[in-house]
């Protein structure tokens, strides 16, 4: 390699990461939308379009196991119990979503901050608030099974558009499972100076 070409390489590959960095920097800024519904369409709806209303309960059960032993390894810090107050409050926040998919109740364009529990709540009412929670999800699935809604029934989310029941389910799971992964145990809260 001749003296030039070690300094073109660099050169090349300097001004392609910035380009890529660029074209990033222009996608989030000019075309979030269209990020947006690429990422609903192959992280939520087209996972759970695949799937029946029967699979998707036993896949929020399946989560509900991991979600549910993650709240127990967990230490009793704020920084912990926020984290659980948060996973119910949009849990049950989809749930009033999903029965407006039912029919059992008008659209209301809320947030999830009604539906967290209140302040001073411990971590092991936190735990069985989430256990139950999450039940009332599985049931809602269920029901949705039972009863499916016409085709192409949506019902909005605030941040992420229309989604299908379906796409609501795997929302519902893939939220409370990244979330949860933030949970700290009792070493780990201490290493943090929580």
């Amino acid at each position: 390699m001749t003296k030039r070409s070690k300094v073109f390489v660099p050169a090349v590959v300097t001004v392609a990461t910035v380009g890529v960095a660029a074209g990033a920097a222009y996608v989030a800024r000019y075309r979030k939308d269209d990020v947006k519904e690429l990422f609903v369409a192959q992280a939520l709806e087209r996972p759970a379009a695949r799937q029946s209303y029967a699979e998707l309960a036993q896949g929020l059960e399946r989560a509900g196991i991991a979600l549910f032993q993650r709240a127990g390894r967990a230490a009793d810090t704020p920084a912990n119990r926020g984290v659980l107050t948060h996973v119910i409050g949009i849990e049950r926040w989809g749930q009033e979503r999903l029965r407006a998919a039912l029919g059992e109740r008008e659209f209301v364009r809320d947030d999830h901050h009604p539906y967290k529990p209140g302040a001073g709540v411990s971590l092991r009412e936190l735990r069985d608030l989430l256990s139950q929670t999450r039940s009332r999800t599985v049931d809602l699935a269920r029901r949705l099974n039972a009863s499916p809604p016409a085709e192409g029934t949506t019902v909005e989310h605030n941040g992420l558009g229309p989604l299908t029941p379906k796409g609501w389910l795997r929302y519902l799971t893939q939220h409370a499972d990244g979330e949860s992964r933030k949970l700290r145990g009792a070493k780990e809260a201490r290493a943090l100076g929580e």
